[in-house]
């Protein structure tokens, strides 16, 4: 269910890795927890992030969650079609839902995230730290 080529943050957050850009979204498994999912708020492309820091939040009808960054770097592209359809994060997380990209600054941290099978695991095994 969860990409292999993907890797997962225990908050919930994939990325996709090609060269020195990744590709940043939230699991299937956040977007069912969220629910509904009606407001997106995103950096803009030439903002920083970093590791385990908030970047942006996702509104839902239950509540607003905080989006962590797994890895540090610079904003290169924002995903502009989430500001007039939300519900994408609901019907398409690990792919036309994507947030951003980011041009990694240290790939080392890479290292810290889990695989899909781990991730797999750690949803089973209740989700949370």
């Amino acid at each position: 269910m969860y990409p292999e080529e993907f890797q997962y943050t225990k908050d919930h957050e994939w990325i996709r890795v090609d060269g020195e850009t990744g590709t940043i979204g939230i699991t299937d498994h956040a977007q069912k927890e969220l629910g509904d999912i009606v407001y997106v708020e995103l950096p803009k492309s030439g903002d920083t992030v970093t590791a385990a820091e908030i970047f942006g939040t996702v509104e839902s009808v239950k509540a607003v969650s905080e989006i962590y960054s797994p890895v540090s770097g610079e904003v290169t592209a924002v995903n502009d079609k989430l500001q007039e359809h939300p519900e994408l994060l609901n019907s398409d997380p690990h792919a036309a839902a994507w947030l951003i990209r980011v041009h990694l600054s240290d790939a080392q941290e890479l290292g810290k995230l889990m695989s899909s099978e781990q991730y797999e695991k750690y949803i089973r095994e209740g989700g949370s730290q």
